[in-house]
């Protein structure tokens, strides 16, 4: 790798410790802990990284040190000593293939809540609310900051007894930044004021943790240098603390942020997603290395190589971060050393890994379907025993997926499509401008499949008997779904579907109401193509808030466009029918909360969004023919091992169905059903 002339391969020297390339994933919490402990899912996530040839993986996203940094999202506790073996299994594994680990420490301050963890109050320099999390938090106390500093120091002892190569403290939007930025420090004793006693509080954790770990043991600092606020820390002050670290001689890198992340808007500044400008903030950070002469880190949706070798290669960086790029592709460094960039699985934007967070309690990407899950999936397919010969319906995400594993399995495939055109539910995603990236899922599998050489043979519709003229030993069934409207007393025949506005067959006509009776992007997509039209229109949803299924990251761009358009929005309320009068349309609207309450709104539109109903009719054809009958074996299955019964021996094939063509779910859901039935078969 020294002798590789691409910038991204260059080792760079950190104190005593070298690392292999420039490449590194920055500190995120997966979720993956089990009683605030790294164990094995959470392990084998960042030694697959590792394993990927990635030169540093930083661990936690935060982890806490003191009891009353109550986990919020999975974080790991740092104040347990019981860590200590846990962290040592996961930096030994990880330094078995020359890859550095550090872990990020912190103290939560305000960005948590008080009802997690012990109960214990919540704390910050001065008792201002933090939106995210809905707490009014303590103001902290003399006694507060004593006993927390020595947190710190033993937190730092822990993690350098467990063989890491160093931490870095958390200083954005967690208590050390939050004595900085004077949109949360009001206080006027020695830790409120100037700049320099703004600092006293993590001057004097810098202080207590090198007295702690001694002068070799790296330690750095992530640190808002700039929280882009009218009333919070200001370009000028953030870029000093950033110098005054760099010459203090007891901090070693410096990793930058631009923003603050008090509410979900301003988190997506920090954190851009699909649709937003990528490497937002690359220029800054370069800008605070220019300013201090100091190793600086940084990451912010940094997802291609191209722009990470940019980035080391015009010294805007010392190390780049590809952090959601590693969720998506955990081999990437390998891929460049083997001269397989081409093979990199891209990451869409699509920020699903964060918002499963919050809403699933774990981080996956969602079109690997083996992150997280590497106890049981392999990244990488391995060979069957025995060849097959494979023929796989429908080349949505659910049938590239399958036609990619299975001949990675090396199984002779042969995929279906009945239109002209490869990607399914993908292609009206795409119809909304904002969300065009989502075809990165289609065209990494489409190369991959040339790659691997299965044809696909394109406008063929594939009946049952021409399946079975084929003589399969397997036959996939991935033919999703079609759009269905919900159950309305009257007025089914008066009502357009979302996919309708999203393929352009029906073009928005105002005022427009769009009842969303599913709660993911599918009818937000035809509502921010419909708010972009310049039309009127309310969106009404019988959820408490709309469109739940999609998680906060997702719901700023939409919340954002419809304060922008003036696009009304009603929850709590379900469409009951719908009746022509005149030129227009009368929608009536009920409530579950209250059976007799019924309102009536005039439009020209009613659009509605109520999932798929399953396009099985192939499957249930096949079925009396196949091997299985259709059935599956969920123990097996869940246990990875051959998950198809013996009821028909006679029969020549097996036959399954995934994806739509069993229940309206979602990308995540079909890629991986795609892959767990076919990494066994």
């Amino acid at each position: 790798m020294t002798n590789n002339k691409d910038p991204l391969l260059q080792p760079f020297q950190l104190k005593h410790l070298t690392l292999k390339n420039r490449i590194m994933s920055t500190a995120h919490e997966p979720a993956y802990s089990e009683g605030g402990m790294p164990t094995d899912r959470y392990r084998l996530y960042h030694v697959e990284k590792a394993k990927g040839g990635i030169a540093l993986t930083m661990t936690a996203g935060s982890a806490s040190v003191s009891r009353d940094s109550p986990p919020a999202f999975g974080n790991l506790l740092a104040w347990k000593d019981e860590i200590v073996p846990h962290l040592k299994r996961l930096a030994d594994d990880c330094h078995s293939y020359g890859t550095a680990v550090m872990i990020q420490l912190t103290h939560l301050g305000r960005r948590t809540n008080w009802n997690k963890g012990d109960w214990l109050p919540v704390l910050a320099p001065s008792p201002i609310r933090e939106p995210a999390h809905r707490h009014f938090p303590k103001e902290i106390e003399d006694w507060d900051i004593e006993r927390i500093v020595a947190d710190y120091a033993s937190a730092a002892q822990r993690m350098q007894e467990a063989g890491l190569d160093g931490i870095e403290f958390e200083a954005y939007g967690h208590l050390m930044d939050s004595f900085w930025s004077p949109a949360t420090n009001r206080r006027e004793d020695e830790f409120g004021g100037s700049l320099e006693n703004r600092m006293r509080f993590s001057n004097m954790v810098v202080d207590a943790v090198r007295q702690a770990v001694g002068p070799d043991f790296i330690v750095g600092i992530r640190m808002v240098a700039d929280e882009d606020w009218d009333k919070g820390l200001s370009r000028e002050e953030g870029v000093e603390i950033a110098r005054r670290f760099a010459a203090s001689g007891k901090i070693d890198f410096l990793n930058i942020i631009r923003g603050h992340i008090d509410h979900d808007a301003a988190l997506n500044d920090v954190i851009p997603i699909q649709g937003m400008a990528a490497s937002p903030h690359l220029d800054f950070a370069g800008e605070v290395r220019a300013a201090t002469r100091f190793p600086v880190f940084h990451a912010a949706r940094i997802a291609d190589v191209a722009t990470a070798r940019h980035a080391i290669a015009e010294g805007k960086l010392d190390m780049v971060g590809m952090t959601r790029a590693h969720i998506a592709d955990p081999h990437i460094v390998r891929k460049i050393i083997d001269g397989r960039e081409q093979q990199i699985r891209p990451c869409v934007g699509a920020t699903y890994c964060l918002d499963r967070i919050y809403e699933g309690g774990e981080a996956l990407c969602i079109h690997n379907a083996a992150t997280g899950r590497e106890g049981l999936i392999a990244h990488e397919i391995a060979r069957a025993e025995k060849p097959r010969k494979a023929v796989v319906i429908g080349a949505g995400p659910a049938g590239l997926e399958a036609g990619r594993v299975l001949a990675e399995r090396g199984h002779s495939v042969e995929l279906f499509e009945a239109t002209g055109k490869a990607g399914g539910q993908i292609n009206l995603m795409v119809r909304n401008p904002r969300r065009k990236e989502m075809i990165g899922i289609v065209d990494w599998r489409l190369a991959e499949l040339e790659r691997l050489g299965v044809p696909i043979h394109y406008d063929t519709y594939a009946g049952a008997e021409d399946v079975l003229a084929l003589s399969p030993d397997l036959v996939v069934v991935a033919t999703g779904g079609f759009s269905q409207s919900p159950e309305l007393d009257a007025g089914d025949d008066l009502v357009v579907s979302s996919w309708d506005i999203l393929a352009g067959t029906v073009k928005p006509e105002g005022p427009v109401l769009l009842f969303d009776d599913n709660g993911g992007h599918q009818g937000m997509s035809a509502a921010e193509v419909i708010a972009n039209a310049g039309v009127d229109l309310e969106v009404v949803s019988p959820e408490r808030f709309f469109a739940p299924e999609m998680g906060g990251m997702n719901h700023v761009p939409y919340a954002r466009l419809f304060a922008e358009r003036g696009v009304r929005i009603t929850i709590n309320t379900r469409l009951k029918s719908v009746r022509r009068e005149g030129n227009g349309l009368v929608a009536t609207l009920g409530s579950d909360f209250s059976k007799g309450t019924m309102e009536e709104r005039r439009v020209a539109q009613v659009v509605v969004e109520h999932g798929t109903a399953v396009n099985a009719d192939l499957y249930f054809e096949l079925k009396p023919h196949s091997r299985n009958i259709g059935a599956v074996d969920y123990p097996a299955l869940v246990a990875r091992r051959h998950p198809l019964p013996k009821r028909n021996p006679e029969s020549g094939f097996d036959l399954i169905r995934i994806g739509d063509a069993i229940e309206s779910r979602n990308i995540h859901a079909s890629i991986y059903d795609a892959l767990r039935y076919c990494s066994l078969l």
